[in-house]
């Protein structure tokens, strides 16, 4: 029940973004090209941490290793992505508070798929935790990244995976097939709200 309420508090908070999308950026050009980038490497994430889950669910060990493979590897691109306007040294920071983002998800993965409550329970409080650091990470470099939105949108996001998570483990597709797709929405309101405020801070890039 803990666990459950816990859920229900991640999911229960989009209503920051709502508000903050009555100043959303006109994309054109250069930021287009920005936000469709940005989407298609958010994208990728959400694909290869599904791939994990369903190979590690199924015992395809070698899946599931490339698969994790491509989780790095997409979390760097998405890291680099920032480089040239906020610094390697930012970049390197980002890459590390993904890789927890990431970390955080497998742990209640293998909680899940263990059938341990106290694990799980544990693993959650680390999602919550890295969602709060990565909004405080970004709100820090970009004042149109509001802490409290970033934090609702990465909460929610987390939720997701965990939802996924769930349904995949009872083998309940019908319903991790609406998780996913709900998934693809929510990423690129993610990836439209970090491409929108890059577009406001710098306007003359753009």
């Amino acid at each position: 029940m803990v666990f459950l309420l816990g859920i229900l508090i991640v999911l229960a908070s989009p209503n920051s973004f709502a508000s903050e999308k009555k100043g959303t950026v006109k994309f054109d050009h250069k930021s287009v090209e920005l936000q469709l980038a940005l989407r298609d490497l958010w994208v990728g994430h959400i694909f290869w941490v599904r791939n994990v889950v369903l190979a590690t669910k199924y015992g395809d060990a070698d899946a599931a290793k490339v698969a994790e493979n491509k989780v790095v590897e997409d979390a760097r691109a998405i890291a680099d992505a920032i480089s040239p306007i906020y610094g390697q040294d930012a970049s390197d920071k980002l890459f590390g508070l993904l890789a927890g983002h990431y970390g955080a998800i497998k742990e209640y993965m293998t909680a899940a798929f263990a059938g341990n409550t106290d694990a799980k329970v544990a693993a959650v409080e680390k999602i919550k935790k890295n969602a709060e650091e990565i909004a405080t990470f970004l709100s820090s470099a970009n004042p149109n990244w509001p802490k409290q939105t970033l934090v609702d949108l990465l909460m929610a996001h987390g939720a997701q995976h965990i939802a996924q998570i769930d349904q995949v483990n009872i083998k309940d597709f019908l319903s991790e097939a609406r998780t996913w797709d709900d998934m693809k929405k929510h990423i690129y309101m993610i990836a439209d709200a970090l491409a929108g405020g890059i577009v406001k801070q710098f306007p003359n890039k753009f």
